[in-house]
């Protein structure tokens, strides 16, 4: 699938990841609608973009929201041919720490956000590009989750994340088989660290401590990285049902 020409959904499309994505997208042709909650910078980033991009502040856990931004892609659009979920919180907690076991209300948490948020994304989006038509080799859509290398090799304090982002993985091949007769290709990306806004919030001690971890390139990702992998994925028609790490090769310490 080519990107000039065609209509992505990118969720957490505000910042981070998604907005390297989205910007990503957007120079490659794309009509790109931004669905984050964050209105004030999700309606920036489509204002300095111009036409070719609009805003939906969207709750990726809530029907109702992520339903809206799908019209708006359509409408605005015509049409949804891509959808990139990068939409997601990052929470620690030990199941058992100093004021006892986690709560559950946090191990939820995770859950509604990471897993059934992109669940939800992708159910509605597969719907839109079902009816459009085929293009190259029959396909109507690809979609692209995001995961990360802790459903792999979860630290102490991350049963809630690792479990969220496991469950994307799983379902990643479940749902390019059940897609591939709607011409939907489905593929996850698994980052490692990564220079997100989330990781701005650390000291630079802490940061550099971390960039010292990856065993090559021996720093920390840079979201325009993740965006590249994005746009290569759309190309290749070939990618299907995989789950890609994007981690310089390091593997998760127990702490």
């Amino acid at each position: 699938m080519k990107l000039a020409g065609n209509t992505f959904i990118v969720t957490g499309g505000a910042s981070g990841l998604g907005e390297a994505t989205v910007r990503a997208l957007h120079d490659g042709g794309a009509r790109v609608l931004i669905a984050d909650l964050n209105a004030e910078a999700g309606e920036g980033l489509a204002a300095a973009l111009g036409e070719r991009a609009a805003f939906a502040r969207t709750n990726v856990a809530d029907e109702a929201d992520a339903q809206a931004a799908v019209e708006l892609a359509q409408s605005r659009f015509g049409g949804v041919h891509g959808l990139v979920n990068c939409a997601g919180i990052g929470n620690a907690g030990k199941v058992l720490g100093k004021n006892g076991p986690l709560a559950l209300a946090d191990f939820a948490r995770s859950i509604q956000v990471n897993l059934i948020g992109t669940f939800n994304m992708i159910r509605l989006a597969a719907a839109a590009m079902a009816q459009g038509p085929a293009q190259a080799d029959g396909e109507r859509g690809v979609i692209i989750n995001t995961a990360s290398i802790a459903a792999f090799e979860g630290q102490v304090g991350q049963a809630a994340y690792a479990a969220s982002k496991g469950g994307i993985v799983s379902m990643t091949l479940p749902i390019a088989r059940e897609l591939a007769s709607s011409g939907i290709r489905v593929v996850t990306i698994a980052p490692g660290l990564f220079l997100t806004p989330m990781m701005h919030t650390l000291p630079p001690e802490i940061q550099a401590s971390l960039a010292a971890s990856v065993p090559f390139p021996q720093r920390l990702g840079q979201p325009a990285e993740y965006a590249r992998l994005v746009c290569g994925i759309v190309d290749n028609v070939m990618i299907n049902g995989e789950t890609i790490r994007l981690d310089g090769a390091i593997r998760l310490a127990p702490r």
